[in-house]
């Protein structure tokens, strides 16, 4: 069975850091394009980030520039969302999801996605 499992969220204060993880299992990551999603209650998902299958290229939204940082380690079948600085508008609960093979523009702008976590909750409050 194909799974993208996300953890590392929480609740935390204003201008704190969050890292989130997410684990493949049944296939491997190296062929796939990782993207980051979030969707805050009452709205549509966005695209935060998303990074290429091989040579590293990211994306990311204009809001999330500068203080997020996602990457990758293949080995570990794993890739990571490093949030900084968070803002109370950050919290949202926070999906990672896979395309084989995919481009991260059409991924995170529109949601070119072959398979989601389950998603992992992020508060920002004081």
């Amino acid at each position: 069975q194909l799974q993208l499992v996300e953890s590392g969220g929480g609740l935390v204060q204003p201008g704190g850091s969050l890292r989130l993880s997410c684990a493949a299992s049944g296939f491997t990551l190296e062929y796939y394009a990782i993207g980051w999603f979030r969707q805050a209650p009452g709205k549509e998902r966005e695209g935060v980030s998303c990074i290429s299958v091989s040579d590293g290229s990211t994306y990311y939204a204009d809001s999330m520039k500068g203080r997020f940082t996602i990457s990758r380690d293949n080995a570990k079948n794993t890739a990571y969302l490093q949030m900084n600085s968070l803002k109370p508008e950050d919290t949202a609960v926070y999906y990672c999801a896979a395309a084989f093979l995919g481009s991260i523009q059409p991924m995170c702008v529109r949601r070119s996605v072959g398979l989601w976590g389950q998603g992992t909750q992020v508060t920002v409050s004081s």
